[in-house]
C-alpha cells in the first residue's frame, strides 16, 4: 500500500492562519478530518478539505482494487510553507508610507493507512521481485617502492652515527 501525497501551492492566506486550520486534522482519521474541516469557522477550512480530497482520490489511484474505508486511512503527515510575498504600500500620516505584506502558503498532505499487508501479501511481493547479484569492483592496484640503492642506505647509516655520537658528548 502506498502512501498518497497533494500539494496546494499559492494560498492567498499567511501561514500562520494555514497552520491553525492544519494542526486540527494532523494524524486523525480522513473522515473525521473532512468533518471537522466541513464544520469549521476558519476561512483556509474549505481548500484544506478539497486538499484532503484530492489526496484521498490520489491514493485511491496508487491503490486501485482497496477501498480506502476498510484502510483506514488517515493524515500522515501535513505542513505549511510560507509563499510567496506581495509587498504594498500604505499611505499614513504627514507623508509617510507603511508596508503592507500580503503573505501566501503552500499546503503538502499526505495521506497513508492504518491496515498493512499481511504476511503473505509481503511474501508475495517479494517472490515477484528479480534476485539482485552483488558484483564487487575491481582492486587498485597499489604502487610499488623501489628498493633503496647501497649508496643511499650508507649514508643514513652515517648521519645517525653522526647524530649519535654528538648526543654522547653532550650528556
Amino acid at each position: 500500500m502506498a502512501i498518497a501525497k497533494a500539494i496546494l501551492k499559492n494560498v492567498p492566506t499567511s501561514p500562520r492562519k494555514m497552520r491553525y486550520v492544519v494542526d486540527m486534522i494532523r494524524g486523525v482519521d480522513v473522515e473525521k478530518a473532512l468533518n471537522i474541516l466541513k464544520f469549521s469557522t476558519k476561512h483556509p477550512a474549505r481548500e484544506v478539505e478539497k486538499l484532503l480530497l484530492s489526496a484521498t482520490n490520489n491514493w485511491k489511484e496508487k491503490n486501485q482494487g482497496l477501498n480506502p474505508e476498510d484502510s483506514g486511512l488517515f493524515v500522515k503527515e501535513v505542513f505549511v510553507d510560507g509563499g510567496t510575498m506581495l509587498k504594498r504600500w500604505l499611505p499614513a500620516p504627514q507623508g509617510r508610507a507603511y508596508r503592507k505584506r500580503k503573505r501566501s502558503n503552500h499546503v503538502t498532505l499526505i495521506v497513508d493507512s492504518r491496515i498493512h499487508p499481511s504476511v503473505e501479501e509481503i511474501k508475495e511481493s517479494v517472490e515477484e521481485e528479480p534476485i539482485v547479484e552483488v558484483i564487487e569492483a575491481p582492486k587498485k592496484k597499489t604502487a610499488t617502492k623501489k628498493p633503496a640503492t647501497k649508496k643511499v642506505i650508507e649514508k643514513t647509516e652515517e648521519k645517525i652515527t653522526k647524530i649519535s655520537k654528538s648526543t654522547k658528548k653532550v650528556d
